[in-house]
């Protein structure tokens, strides 16, 4: 992979978006082979398996922590073999990266600790743990997902631990968390949204760029482009309305989102390719954006279904598309009817 000529330990995308989203994808995989084969409460009369257990049940609480163990170590082994592995290891340190993709990959961090913590604490509710315990171990199971990367990144002498990623981790899982405690629901949410981006317009050189950094499949391009991505926090009004009687919508919600255009490194558009070739694009403008959107809350819609109803809340970390209008930190405003 090429590499920036200014700033030689400049972090790809590809541990944090890709390792981390990939975390989340094995949790929800969990999840849905929990539902299908968990023991049903013995306590319970007529409890299925997407019921919540009202009480804790043990054959439910080992398998959700047991597969949660495995689905940490699962990662964490698969991440090191692939990825890290390739690459020399040294005495733990820390890398200062917060400069990088115009903090995009921060923001990243703060979104999948936030999912994977409630997405932790969900299936302990499932299994009986009452509320505010589970909202307490979903956290720190969140917060424990994003800190393995941390270990191995400050391992690598490529990289290293940084104290930025570790803020936002914390942050997301704070985010989860207190509103549990505080409301238990999430009035406030983190979502994140993934569009493709046009790289004709630009030269051959900057194309083969986004290529090297950001890969070609839709799948690398999802998770690894900075320049495609966008994360939201999604606001409820009516949660914040109290009883009192109004017509505004309980599903409706007010999205703001932040994103970033014309990154082609992790601090400026120059680098060198293997064949010591410099490319100095600083021209390209690397631009804050953004967003203004309507969403909905996927949770707060109910049907007759639980098994539709439990698919609505997973969704609900993702924001759905939506006419919105951007902003960038240079003036210039635009509309969008869709918006993804």
């Amino acid at each position: 992979m090429a590499q920036d000529a200014v700033c030689f330990y400049s972090k790809p995308p590809k541990p944090v978006a890709i390792a981390a989203k990939r975390c989340f994808v094995l949790m929800m995989a969990w999840f849905c082979a929990l539902l299908t084969y968990a023991q049903p409460d013995t306590t319970t009369a007529r409890l299925t398996f997407i019921q919540q257990a009202a009480t804790p049940n043990k054959a439910r609480i080992y398998g959700v922590a047991g597969g949660s163990a495995v689905a940490y170590a699962a990662t964490m082994i698969g991440l090191n073999k692939v990825w890290y592995a390739q690459y020399p290891r040294g005495r733990f340190r820390f890398f200062n990266d917060n400069g990088e993709w115009n903090q995009v990959d921060k923001i990243g961090h703060a979104w999948t600790a936030y999912s994977e913590s409630l997405v932790a604490k969900d299936l302990y509710q499932w299994a009986g743990v009452p509320h505010h315990k589970a909202a307490w171990v979903g956290g720190a199971y969140g917060f424990a997902l994003q800190m393995g990367i941390e270990v191995l990144d400050g391992f690598s002498e490529k990289w290293g631990a940084s104290v930025g990623d570790i803020v936002a981790n914390t942050t997301g899982s704070a985010l989860a968390v207190t509103q549990e405690l505080l409301w238990k629901e999430q009035r406030i949410r983190l979502k994140f949204s993934s569009g493709k981006v046009n790289y004709s317009q630009y030269p051959p050189e900057v194309r083969q760029r986004a290529r090297e950094l950001y890969g070609t499949s839709f799948q690398e391009l999802l998770l690894k482009d900075y320049n495609g991505q966008s994360y939201w926090l999604s606001v409820n009004p009516r949660a914040f309305m109290g009883k009192r009687q109004t017509h505004f919508p309980k599903w409706l919600n007010i999205a703001v989102g932040y994103g970033a255009e014309g990154l082609l490194g992790g601090f400026e558009n120059v680098w060198q390719t293997e064949d010591g070739t410099v490319y100095d694009y600083r021209h390209i403008s690397r631009q804050r954006v953004f967003y203004l959107s309507p969403d909905i809350d996927l949770s707060r819609i109910k049907t007759r279904s639980k098994w539709v109803n439990t698919l609505l809340t997973a969704l609900n970390v993702l924001k759905i598309p939506a006419p919105a209008i951007s902003f960038s930190h240079t003036g210039k405003v635009k509309g969008y009817w869709l918006y993804w």
